[in-house]
């Protein structure tokens, strides 16, 4: 089938028809986006727009042959353009504001590295119930709902977690604060 034909009939309503003129093109507006932009990430970018826009304007689309693909092109060379340009703009506003003091990052003073091993070596249901009670703050009821056992098994599991942890944790952050004090 042409892409005038699958055109016609995915401006009547019919998904399967764009998506096979999708599926047709795709590949072919990758690789031309991917030449015109500095990132994969942008390349998928103008692939989105370009599609996008063929379908906002439906109407206005030109065949060349029969095929769309002259049309994708040249819309994913606009798209890739106005992509570029906006973030000249951008990258142009930011060296206009004035420089800040860099901030510390509070992260950076602490070796979290045993708590998130300790974290680890706890059984799989262990580790459930402290990412869901302690970690994202949920109740033990709402716990043992999202993890299909009772209440009563939440608060053992996390009442054994909390214990394990602390038999790991606790020694090497003391220990950590007895060299700091050195």
């Amino acid at each position: 089938m042409s892409d005038e034909e699958d055109w016609r009939r995915a401006r009547a309503g019919d998904g399967e028809a764009f998506g096979r003129i999708y599926d047709r093109h795709r590949d072919r507006v990758t690789r031309h986006s991917v030449r015109l932009v500095p990132t994969w990430a942008d390349a998928d970018d103008v692939v989105a727009i370009t599609f996008m826009e063929s379908w906002r304007r439906r109407e206005s689309v030109r065949f060349v042959d029969g095929s769309a693909l002259p049309w994708l092109l040249v819309t994913a060379t606009n798209a890739a353009r106005n992509l570029s340009r906006g973030a000249r703009r951008y990258r142009a506003l930011l060296a206009r504001l004035p420089a800040s003091d860099p901030a510390p990052d509070h992260a950076e003073r602490f070796d979290d590295s045993t708590a998130v091993e300790a974290l680890r070596s706890l059984s799989l249901a262990d580790r459930q119930v402290v990412t869901l009670c302690i970690l994202e703050g949920f109740t033990e009821r709402e716990a043992a709902a999202a993890l299909g056992v009772a209440p009563g098994t939440i608060k053992s599991r996390l009442s054994r977690a909390k214990k394990r942890l602390a038999e790991r944790v606790i020694p090497s952050t003391l220990a950590l604060a007895e060299e700091n004090e050195s």
